[in-house]
């Protein structure tokens, strides 16, 4: 609970973590302080005790990108606590969480993401599945969402309209155009499919008729990752982070680019996206007042 109220919007996925992350937390303190870590004692950790959390964290194995998130955990959940107890959480946030390379990701290339999708429909003899696994990968390359977002539309959704409503991390709606060969691709699935798609239902189903687990999808990329020689970089989040790159490559604007991902922050955008250097001012020169002013 108390990690949830420190992160009202976070995703389920996020509020998972930091749970696992806070009670790594009092874990070690307890140990540390030989005592069980009530509210009197948190509110009473000195600058000592955190620096001695983070050394045997990093002595745990634990590597500098997973510390800064626990650390992260940490503070927010101190800052929630102090505001509801009024005590002063100062030793904890002043905590540096350590630095770390920020990890790009990796997206296909054109011709690559196009022999992907074509090598999909090839990892299944039944012509269902087959069809089900190039609608979903169709829908991460062509409309740029994620695994969950496209496996949680549902039968109402089916036939896909032209603009779908997408709710993404912390609740957070947005819209998404549909393009036409992604649309085919559902309808191709939604004949195919052997399984009622009601409209309170999942839309993609699995072989026995449930909910499509990811893996399954996961999977299949594999398989056609492996057959066509491509990078282990290529995965279902790879199509997300293609989509991105290939339209800000063609002189997609960033801030449109970013509704339709969904993301909070245009820093999001920018990281999320791999275009070089010379193409990225370019797509700036074209579109920043001053610069069409020079």
């Amino acid at each position: 609970m108390a990690a949830q109220s420190a992160l009202r919007g976070a995703s389920q996925n996020t509020l998972t973590a930091y749970a696992a992350d806070l009670r790594a937390f009092i874990l070690f303190m307890s140990a540390h302080r030989s005592a069980p870590q009530g509210l009197g004692a948190l509110a009473d950790i000195a600058v000592t005790d955190m620096r001695s959390f983070m050394a045997a964290e990093r002595a745990g194995g634990l590597g500098p990108r997973s510390l800064a998130r626990r650390l992260s955990a940490v503070k927010n959940f101190y800052r929630w606590l102090s505001d509801r107890e009024g005590f002063d959480p100062s030793a904890v946030l002043a905590a540096r969480a350590p630095k770390y390379t920020r990890r790009l990701p990796r997206p296909m290339e054109v011709p690559a993401a196009a022999e992907m999708i074509a090598q999909v429909e090839l990892q299944s003899q039944d012509p269902w599945v087959a069809a089900r696994d190039v609608a979903v990968v169709t829908l991460l390359y062509g409309c740029g969402l994620r695994i969950s977002e496209a496996l949680g539309l549902s039968g109402a959704e089916n036939p896909l309209p032209p603009v779908l409503t997408i709710t993404g991390k912390g609740g957070k709606e947005r819209q998404v155009p549909v393009l036409p060969v992604a649309r085919e691709a559902v309808a191709d699935y939604a004949r195919l499919c052997p399984h009622r798609l009601d409209r309170d239902a999942p839309l993609f189903r699995g072989v026995r008729g449930g909910a499509l687990n990811p893996r399954a999808i996961s999977g299949a990329v594999a398989q056609a990752r492996a057959q066509l020689g491509l990078p282990a970089s290529a995965t279902p989040h790879a199509f997300r982070h293609s989509f991105a790159t290939h339209l800000l490559a063609a002189g997609g604007d960033l801030r449109a680019i970013q509704e339709l991902l969904g993301h909070a922050s245009l820093s999001t955008t920018q990281a999320y996206t791999a275009v070089d250097q010379a193409q990225l001012m370019k797509v700036y020169s074209a579109a920043h007042p001053r610069a069409r002013r020079v």
